[in-house]
């Protein structure tokens, strides 16, 4: 079967079988590819920023707790009773008029302190 030459007229009518590529359809190609490719890089930067903000929101979530955690510590400290605590442990004080005694464990070393 041999194909036969298709004429002008049916050209210009449309009726050729294969799909014609014009002008106006590259070039709106051309410029929907190039829209796709300019919006790539601002997508990107967007999901990043996202990321970014995420981890830093746990990251507050984090310092926040240790701030809770270091406020209470700063609370203990003002206690006049956890200072003479404190200071009778780790520092071996005592009141005026009162004896220190030291239990010596029969291998030499006292167990060291809390502090």
């Amino acid at each position: 079967m041999r194909h036969r030459e298709i004429g002008r007229h049916e050209v210009a009518r449309g009726l050729t079988s294969r799909p014609r590529l014009t002008a106006r359809a590259a070039v709106l190609a051309v410029v929907a590819l190039t829209l796709v490719t300019l919006a790539v890089a601002p997508l990107r930067a967007l999901i990043d920023q996202r990321n970014d903000l995420a981890r830093l929101e746990q990251q507050a979530d984090v310092l926040a707790a240790r701030n809770v955690e270091l406020r209470s510590r700063i609370d203990r400290f003002t206690d006049p009773e956890y200072l003479e605590q404190l200071a009778r442990e780790c520092l071996g004080m005592v009141r005026p008029g009162e004896t220190a005694f030291v239990m010596v464990p029969s291998n030499g070393a006292p167990p060291a302190p809390r502090c």
